[in-house]
């Protein structure tokens, strides 16, 4: 997104420095655990002073392939973006398959005495805790390191409408990237966003040209593809001859066509938009064991809280401590979802289904924290046990809201092509409650065009952390 200067070169060189003495220390801290902490019984006597020199050789050894490792998982590009949650399962996966690696070489080259293979299982969690701590320590330092940098990347954004306004926004909340956006240009006579300002549009696509020949950006953002692929190559062409940068925001189109299955009927060629990963069953098979592992672990680690909780919403006003409510599932089959009451008891009584809107009058003292900390949602772990709900997928909706959004929304009921979840990837990035549903539907889409553990976690991780829009 911006220009690389000397700063993402210093980061990446201390990522490297960083990783090589966390990964050499949690070795060597393993090994003390193991053998001298006295945490662990030793069947023999006190192990010779030359094991901690084979250990050391052992450990630096594992250092240089834990930088290999983590260097073809991308973790050393830069800028960094986005929150440290998102980056913890590329490290965690490059932990574990840098044990692994170790330990295979240590077994092939067998040397003597061998490796203590108890020492080997400790050092996962000894590397990985220091790893994790020397990775946000880093991650901190970069941030404040951006936040007081000059602007590199002056960026003008072809469109005002609401995708348009939400770039503005990312790019404001992320300082690593540089940017600042300086002009917005209209595609649609009339059409303004009230979160852009009407000083800020330098007027319309014809207008670009002058702003970009005067040298008055570093980059083009097209949020608007509507305008067509000829203009879209001239404003490609326009910029590569300026050397100005150009990118685009996919469509919901682009979006959902990420890969394309083509068949052959005889003779006859048939393409079509790829099978999502859930289509698969062995994939299935795999969320489901998360889902089932998940829910029991948090129905047994949270189950004090949920006693807490009940007790509190029982003082704190009239009526029951759960709230059943009728939601849609997979392929639409209806179910009951299970939650913590956070309103007064029959809040629709008078008004029918609703939305909850931000300091809903209805809302329980006790209500209103639940919600903004997420905890009215985990009764849901049970929904996710009996085989309702996963623990992440799209949020399951009120069976009169699908009747309506289905007909006044395009491609709404393809959310329903795999079990709803009790978080989402739509959730963690301030989509719920009372926003665009079409954005909100681009995101449930992306999530399962895109499905896999490691971004079922970085979701899970990031549930623990979001509160946009939680009310």
């Amino acid at each position: 997104m911006r220009v690389r200067d000397t700063s993402d070169v210093l980061a990446s060189c201390l990522a490297v420095a960083g990783d090589a003495l966390a990964v050499f220390g949690g070795f060597l801290l393993a090994t003390w655990i193991r053998f001298d902490s006295g945490l662990i019984p030793l069947f023999h006597d006190r192990p010779p002073l030359h094991l901690y020199s084979m250990y050391a050789q052992g450990a630096a050894v594992g250092a240089f392939l834990f930088i290999l490792i983590f260097q073809s998982l991308g973790l050393y590009v830069r800028p960094q973006i986005g929150a440290f949650s998102d980056k913890i399962p590329r490290i965690v996966r490059g932990i574990f398959l840098g044990i692994l690696v170790a330990a295979a070489l240590a077994f092939v080259l067998r040397t003597e005495p061998p490796f203590s293979r108890l020492t080997v299982l400790l050092s996962v969690a000894t590397v990985l805790l220091l790893v994790l701590l020397e990775r946000y320590a880093l991650f901190r330092w970069e941030w404040r390191l951006a936040r007081h940098r000059q602007v590199v990347n002056r960026v003008a954004i072809i469109g005002t409408d609401a995708i348009a306004a939400h770039l503005k926004k990312a790019l404001q909340q992320e300082p690593r990237l540089g940017a600042r956006v300086v002009a917005f240009f209209q595609t649609r006579a009339g059409e303004i966003h009230p979160e852009i300002s009407p000083e800020s549009v330098k007027g319309a696509l014809d207008d670009l040209a002058e702003f970009i020949e005067s040298n008055q950006a570093d980059q083009i953002i097209l949020t608007d593809t509507a305008i067509g692929h000829a203009r879209m190559i001239e404003l490609i062409l326009l910029c590569e001859r300026s050397l100005v940068t150009f990118t685009f925001v996919p469509d919901l189109l682009y979006v959902m066509t990420g890969g394309v299955d083509m068949q052959t009927i005889a003779d006859i060629p048939l393409l079509g938009v790829s099978r999502w990963p859930l289509d698969n069953f062995w994939n299935r098979l795999l969320k489901r064991a998360e889902d089932v592992l998940g829910a029991v672990l948090g129905l047994l680690l949270t189950a004090p809280l949920l006693l807490a909780l009940a007790l509190l919403i029982k003082r704190d006003s009239p009526g029951s401590v759960f709230y059943r409510q009728e939601r849609c599932g997979e392929s639409g089959r209806r179910f009951w979802l299970t939650k913590f009451r956070t309103m007064v008891q029959d809040a629709e009584a008078g008004t029918g289904p609703v939305w909850a809107v931000a300091n809903d009058p209805r809302c329980t003292r006790i209500g209103a924290f639940l919600r903004r900390h997420n905890l009215d949602e985990l009764p849901q772990l049970w929904n996710v046990l009996r085989g309702e709900m996963s623990l992440v997928g799209p949020r399951p909706e009120r069976p009169c809201f699908v009747e309506q959004f289905k007909e006044e929304i395009a491609r709404y009921m393809w959310r329903h092509a795999s079990k709803p979840g009790l978080t989402g990837w739509a959730q963690v990035n301030g989509l719920r409650g009372n926003t665009d549903l079409r954005e909100r539907i681009k995101y449930d889409l992306y999530y399962l065009e895109n499905w896999s553990l490691a971004l079922d976690f970085k979701i899970l991780l990031k549930t623990i952390f979001s509160r946009e829009n939680a009310y």
